[in-house]
Parts: structure tokens; sequence; C-alpha cells
């Protein structure tokens, strides 16, 4: 049972939970609420004060995990960079210039700032420990991306994209035979100390964002020669807004603004209310995976934000209109709140004898059995219903309802076209038996495959629930094993390809394309939208036809897009909900609270 309690009440957990020595993180929250003085070296003020997963390396190459992309970014700076304001998301300038790029979309050419200095790091042999940027680190640190000795997750945004990789990765292979950096990537050169010119194999509307992803930053091959590919991960010698000035493993990370950086390049819009706030000198981040024990801490005002807020706690801060609760307001709090980039679905498995092939009507009776309003209520409108694959925020979203939404009368009708009347397998004379396969045996994921299976024992159908840790889950997605799964898809950039690609029959599993859905017409939609001109009228037709093909398919039930939902302390401002929050502290500013 999930017991749901008010503001005061989470007030007198915290008493109670700071009367008990022994519970883990106590002394933070308490000392907060005592206020007690802060350690000897603690970070220059003002210093924001956050909470994030254990990071296992700083090494961009390794940024596979959010929390280690966000420390990442705050150290080291990638070619292009996320606009922090614009909506619909764009690229904006960073370390190069916006990019050029030739008539036929092969050629990008990028132009690097004149201003960018990694350091200080004692890898650098100079009096200030410094070293200008230059064409050839952003060529040696895409070059890392491919060596398969260093086995990066982020080789995934060169793989098949970038003319030159693959014979490189290729001469890289043998373990006992030390990568030859010198030798030349046809596809990524460095034309002189300022230009970059790099080759794509086909035309790609995706690819210019990835240059934005921590994995695409700049690093100084001295760094890495002087403490190895492993060691690398442990220090830091980037050009970023911040630099590393302590790191205890696995408990708190402490970033100190770089001095001398130019900041102009970070284009901060200063936005209502900050006008006279100031950036923040550092940011400490503290390793805490309990939600629990997050939350608690930004109620005490241990921390300045608290992300993703749990279903359990939703209705204690958040009223039923979706607006912050007037008691936490009063408190100087602000709800930041939008869709995320990311879309939940339940898939069937084409390669499925049942559910998949022709047996399309069953998949849309399925899908009218879906109750979108249910599903609302029990994540307390933290989900936005879907119109297709393609969630707010992606360029050429359709807006209009899919053909195939709640009607369970509808669905009962389309079960007697599939051939199950009354939701009975005439081969069986029973009703017809599904398996949802779960990645995880939480409480929410109980709960959430339990309504599941009620909407469709309305309309006849058994919906058997079987849980799986999340790597064997993974594992019998990759084997094409999973009668229908339910997962959830969060971009890699704003791009519909990003969405559009999980349809895509050369990318079914072990690809993204987990339920192995196979349409040539719209494998040709998908490579005219690729090589299309963003923008272009073809592309968007392309788009939203590719959008009305697995609507009208059903490939998947179409769940919903999580909401975003951001608590600001009262010091932070300048703050803006971002789907890519990638070294996003650079642009929040802090005022004085008395």
């Amino acid at each position: 049972m999930t017991f749901h309690m008010s503001t005061n009440g989470f007030f007198r957990r915290i008493a109670a939970w700071c009367a008990a020595p022994a519970a883990a993180g106590a002394g933070l929250v308490c000392a907060s609420l005592s206020g007690c003085a802060r350690p000897a070296g603690a970070p220059p003020e003002p210093c924001l004060r956050r909470a994030d997963a254990a990071v296992p390396s700083l090494d961009p190459a390794q940024a596979a995990s959010l929390a280690a992309g966000r420390a990442v970014a705050l150290c080291y700076e990638t070619p292009l960079q996320f606009d922090y304001a614009a909506r619909p998301y764009a690229l904006a300038p960073y370390v190069c210039d916006l990019p050029e790029v030739s008539p036929d979309g092969l050629e990008i050419t990028l132009r690097l700032r004149d201003d960018v200095w990694f350091g200080p790091a004692d890898c650098f042999d100079t009096p200030d420990k410094r070293r200008k940027a230059v064409a050839e680190d952003l060529v040696y640190s895409l070059k890392r991306l491919a060596d398969a000795k260093n086995s990066s997750p982020g080789f995934w945004i060169l793989d098949g994209k970038v003319e030159g990789v693959a014979e490189f990765r290729a001469s890289s292979l043998d373990p006992a035979v030390p990568t030859d950096y010198a030798r030349e990537i046809s596809g990524i050169r460095a034309l002189d100390d300022r230009t970059v010119r790099l080759r794509l194999v086909k035309p790609s509307s995706e690819f210019l964002w990835t240059l934005a992803l921590p994995y695409a930053s700049l690093v100084p091959r001295e760094a890495v020669e002087k403490h190895g590919q492993d060691g690398f991960g442990a220090v830091e010698a980037g050009s970023g807004p911040f630099r590393l000035a302590d790191w205890r493993r696995g408990h708190r990370m402490l970033f100190a603004r770089r001095e001398g950086r130019d900041g102009a390049r970070d284009r901060t819009p200063v936005l209502s209310g900050a006008e006279d706030a100031v950036p923040y000198a550092s940011v400490e981040i503290l390793a805490m995976s309990d939600p629990s024990t997050r939350w608690l801490s930004f109620l005490s005002g241990a921390f300045d934000l608290a992300e993703n807020i749990s279903r359990d706690d939703w209705e204690t801060v958040i009223g039923p209109d979706g607006s912050l609760r007037p008691d936490m307001a009063a408190r100087g709090v602000t709800l930041h709140s939008g869709p995320a980039l990311e879309t939940t679905y339940l898939a069937f498995n084409m390669d499925d004898p049942v559910v998949g092939g022709a047996n399309a009507a069953l998949r849309r009776a399925l899908s009218c059995a879906f109750d979108s309003a249910a599903w609302v209520s029990l994540n307390r409108g933290r989900v936005i219903p879907a119109s297709g694959p393609l969630p707010p925020g992606v360029a050429g979203r359709l807006e209009t309802p899919p053909p195939f939404v709640h009607d369970e009368a509808r669905a009962r009708a389309l079960l007697v076209e599939a051939g199950y009347p009354g939701g009975v397998d005439p081969k069986t004379g029973r009703r017809l038996a599904l398996t949802l396969l779960l990645g995880g045996t939480d409480p929410a994921t109980r709960e959430s495959a339990e309504l599941m299976a009620s909407f469709f024992a309305r309309v006849g159908v058994s919906l058997s629930l079987e849980y799986d840790a999340f790597p064997q889950f993974l594992r019998r997605l990759n084997r094409r094993e999973a009668q229908t799964f339910l997962v959830t898809w969060v971009a890699d950039d704003p791009d519909p390809a990003n969405f559009l690609q999980l349809f895509v029959s050369r990318n079914a599993s072990p690809g993204p394309n987990r339920c192995n859905f196979s349409s040539s017409p719209y494998d040709a939609l998908f490579d005219r939208a690729e090589t299309s001109p963003e923008g272009s009228g073809a592309r968007a037709a392309a788009v939203a036809e590719m959008q009305e093909i697995v609507r009208s398919e059903c490939p998947w039930i179409f769940v919903g897009h999580r909401r975003d939902a951001v608590l600001a302390g009262p010091r932070l401002r300048n703050y803006l909900l971002h789907a890519f929050p990638l070294g996003m502290e650079k642009h929040w500013r802090a005022v004085t609270v008395p």
C-alpha cells in the first residue's frame, strides 16, 4: 500500500530522521537544519549543491551515463552546444562556429575559436600549465572514439557515418599492437590549426547534434599519454567552464570555475528574476542513489534542486492543476515542468506468430483497450498522452489523435476481426493469453504492469506478467524472446530520426528496433528523410508519413511521455528545464537568501 503525506508530514519525517544518527546521509541534512558550519576546505561560494549518481570516469570517451555526461560537460567542451533557451531545441556555436555544410550534405567544415585553452593541468610543460586548443585536438579526440582498445560507448556517433572510420577501427583491433594515431582517417582531417573537415558516408540530418554530446569533447593528447587510457579518467585537463577541484570516489565531486576562461562562448541568457544574480563559483555533487534521501536533503535546504520527483511524493508538492502547492511556493521553491524527450511504449514482437506479422487487427484492438486516462491518473499527472512515437518538442510530431485510441467497444469489434471474438482463442476455447515482459521488479513497475493487465482483461484478453532484472531483460530483447514488453526510449538528440529509427528494418534486434517491425515503404521514407535537407518539405512529408504508418500498423501501444518536473530552491536563478542537461550549470545563477 502506498501512503501519501502532507508537506507538514515531510517536516515531521525529517525531524524523526535526524533523530536517528545511524540513518544514511543524516549528517548532511541535520547539519543544514541546525546551521552547522561547513567543514574546512569548503567550496567557494556561491556553491551549487546537488545530488547525482556516482561517476566512474571523467574521460569523455566513457561518458555513457547521464551523471558522467553532466560531469564531463562541466570540464570539457564540444565543437557545438545545445542552445540553452531555444525551443524547439537548436544548436549553437561553442568551441567551433556553426559548421559549413556542402550542398550534397557530405562535407562538414568546422572552424575553431582562437581563445580556447586547456588547463591548468600537470601534463602541460608551460609556465602556466595551459595550452591553446587546435584543430588536431578535435581530430585526436574523435580518433579515440574509433579506437577499439578504448571500447568507447560513444563510437556510435561515428560508426557507419564518417568516411574512413571503419578502416581506422580495424587497424586498432590487435591488443598487442599500439594504435597508430598518426594514421589518417579520410573523413576526419585538420586542414590547418583552426579548421577541421569531416566527410560523411551519406547525408545525415542527425549527425550535427552528436557534435554537442560529451563524447565529442576536445581532450589534449598530452593528458592521455601522461596518465594512460585508464588513469586519464581520474584527472581533468579540459577547457570547460569548471575544473575538477576535488574528487572522493563514490562520495563527492567538487568543481570550481576555471580562472581566465572567457565565458562569452557559453551564450548565457539572463532570464527574468536573474538580473541581480551571480554565476556559481563552484558546483558540489554528492553521490546519492536513494531517492528518499535526495528528497529529504532538498527539503532541508542541503540541495539547490530536486529532480525526478517520485510518484509517491508528487502530490505533496504539486496540486491537482499541475502547479506548485502554496506551502512550497511560500518557501521560495519554484517548479519547472515540461515534457521529457522520451516515449514509453508497449511493444509487440513482430516476429511473434500471435501478435506480430499481418495480425494488425489484434494490435489495433489492444491499442484501443489501453486506457490513457487511467494511466495518467496512476502516474499522478506525471505523464502526457502520446499521439505517436514522437514526444512534444520534436519537430514534425503529429498532433492529431492516433487512429486507435481508447474505445473498448471498438477493441471488442477488432478482436472479432482478428479471430478472437470475446477475447477467446479458438484454438484453446479459452481467453487469449499473452505475456508482458518487464525489466524490473520494483513496486512502481509492478503497479504499472498490473494496470496494463487490467486494461486487456476488460476486453477479455489475459496478460501474464513476467519480471526480469534489467540486464537479463535486455538480453532477452536482443534474442527476440519477448512476446510483448514495456520500455522507454530516451532521446539522444531532438531530431525526429532518433525516434523514427526504432522502426527501420535494418535496426531490428539486437539493434534499437526492438519490436522487429519491417516495412519496405517505411524504410524508403526513412532514407528519404535522412538525405533531405533539414526543414525541407520533402523531409517533413516523409516524417509525417512514417508516423502514419506506425500509427496504423500498431507495432507499439503508445503509452505516453514522462513529464519532467524540477524543483529549484530559493537561491537558484536563471534555471531552464532542458532535455539535454549537460553542463547547464554554467548558465545558472545564485542570489543571497536571508
